[in-house]
């Protein structure tokens, strides 16, 4: 049995409106009405606060038997998009990191003093250079892999 007719039966058996539902959960009549249409389907604190009201588990409330069904999907779906956002923000994080530490690394050879000392020894921090190419290439490449993978996702999501 899917989320709206489990909802639709549940309200019902209780003997109440739609209007008194909507009253109980702190909802408009027109929220029930679509959760019932199955126009759309509530928040994940919604279905806790209804399971809740109804004295259910979760797992009655959202499967309604053993079958899958819309709002299983949704709550699987959404899971999966926190997990990815996460994901995005920690690489964003990581590479915005090593883009600073190049330009730093950069900016510090640009600043350091070259000089010979008394023996003839060159003494200069060249070795900042391709340390700091490195780091700022290491964060673009992980900007351009995030973003040719959010694009991948969205195009799947689109068909």
């Amino acid at each position: 049995m899917d989320f709206n007719e489990q909802l639709k039966t549940l309200r019902k058996e209780r003997g109440l409106t739609q209007e008194q539902l909507a009253q109980e959960l702190n909802v408009s009549r027109q929220a029930i009405s679509n959760w019932e249409n199955n126009k759309n389907l509530p928040d994940l604190e919604m279905v806790v606060t209804i399971s809740k009201l109804f004295n259910l588990s979760l797992d009655e409330l959202i499967l309604g038997g053993n079958e899958m069904t819309n709002m299983a999907e949704k709550l699987i779906h959404d899971g999966s998009e926190t997990r990815r956002a996460k994901m995005n923000l920690i690489s964003i994080s990581i590479g915005a990191l090593l883009l600073l530490m190049g330009i730093g690394c950069l900016v510090i050879k640009s600043l350091s003093v070259e000089y010979i000392d008394a023996q003839g020894f060159l003494h200069e921090n060249f070795f900042l250079l391709p340390i700091g190419f490195l780091l700022i290439f290491s964060g673009l490449l992980i900007f351009v892999i995030i973003g040719f993978k959010n694009l991948v996702v969205k195009y799947r999501v689109k068909e």
